[in-house]
Order: structure tokens, then C-alpha cells, then sequence
């Protein structure tokens, strides 16, 4: 019986449903907020260390380690749950650590958005104001391609943008 885990971008959450069978096809709704747009995301599991490796990835995003990004995302994750959403410093500051520890470009309406955050101003307003900066992907720079865009998803929040999904750990019937 086959474990599926999908993603709800109002919940910003990550679900695990329980199959009686291999279903491809089937999205469930998000348990927490009713939503239909779910999408099946790939769990993580263990490979063989004895495994030859493959030949290093070309284009805009071969310097940035899939690997290493998880791993920083899940050492923030009890940060991000005692991240005060009403303190923009706070947010700015851990925002400024993920993308600096993942090894991520801070492009320099990014850094206006940090110090105006450090500087206490409402997040919403900046987001207002420099929205195309948060909904620009950290991955792509000029000239990237379809790999780019893949590899990153185009959130419209600064929780959303910056921070990963939750994991909510019940196991739910499909």
C-alpha cells in the first residue's frame, strides 16, 4: 500500500495519504482547508552510497545542490515554527540565513526587502510595493531556461517564497 504525499499551496503544507492501491491519477482534497489544488510531490528516500555518480548537471542551476538546499530547509524547520509572523526583523533574519546557508543568490531588490525588514516595516506593505521581487525564482538568472523554472517554484508570499512547507505528520485514507 503505497504512501502518496501532496502539497497544498493555501496550507502550505505537505500531506501524506495512504493508497489501498498505485494510483496515479487521483488528487485528493487538502484535509485542513478543504482545497482541490493539491499537487503529488516526491517523497525522499535513501540511495545506495555504492552507486556510480552522475555526470555533473549543465546550465543555470548546476551550482545549486539539491542535496544541500534540503538539507538546510529541514535545519531551519524549528526556527520556522518559532518564527514570530509578526516580527519582520526576525523573518528578514532568517530569510538572510536560509538563503545564505543554501548558498542562494540574493539578487539587490532582495537585500532592499531585508533592510527594510530589519527596519521593522510592515512585510505585506513591502511585499506590495517589490511584489515582482518575491515572485521572481532565487534559481533563474538571466537567460534560464525550462530547467530553471522547474527546479523552483514561483510562490507569491514571503512565508511561501522563502520558507519551506510544513509537513503535517498524520497519515490520511486516499
Amino acid at each position: 500500500m503505497p504512501i502518496y504525499e501532496f502539497y497544498c499551496p493555501s496550507c502550505h503544507t505537505v500531506f501524506s495519504f495512504l493508497s489501498p492501491r498505485v494510483d496515479t491519477t487521483s488528487t485528493p482534497a487538502c484535509p485542513r482547508c478543504g482545497g482541490a489544488e493539491m499537487s503529488r510531490r516526491a517523497s525522499v528516500f535513501a540511495v545506495s552510497k555504492g552507486r556510480k555518480e552522475p555526470p555533473p548537471a549543465q546550465g543555470p542551476t548546476s551550482d545549486v545542490d539539491d542535496e544541500r538546499l534540503a538539507r538546510v530547509m529541514e535545519s531551519f524547520a524549528s526556527d520556522i515554527d518559532r518564527l514570530d509572523e509578526n516580527d519582520p526583523k526576525q523573518a528578514a533574519a532568517l530569510m538572510k540565513r536560509v538563503y545564505e546557508a543554501a548558498g542562494l543568490p540574493v539578487n539587490a531588490g532582495l537585500e532592499e526587502a531585508f533592510r527594510r525588514m530589519e527596519a521593522g516595516e510592515d512585510p505585506e506593505k513591502i511585499e506590495a510595493e517589490m511584489g515582482d521581487v518575491f515572485d521572481q525564482n532565487p534559481l533563474s538568472g538571466a537567460g534560464a531556461g525550462k530547467e530553471a523554472h522547474e527546479k523552483g517554484a514561483r510562490l507569491t508570499g514571503l512565508r511561501k517564497k522563502l520558507l519551506p512547507p510544513s509537513h503535517d505528520p498524520d497519515l490520511y485514507d486516499m
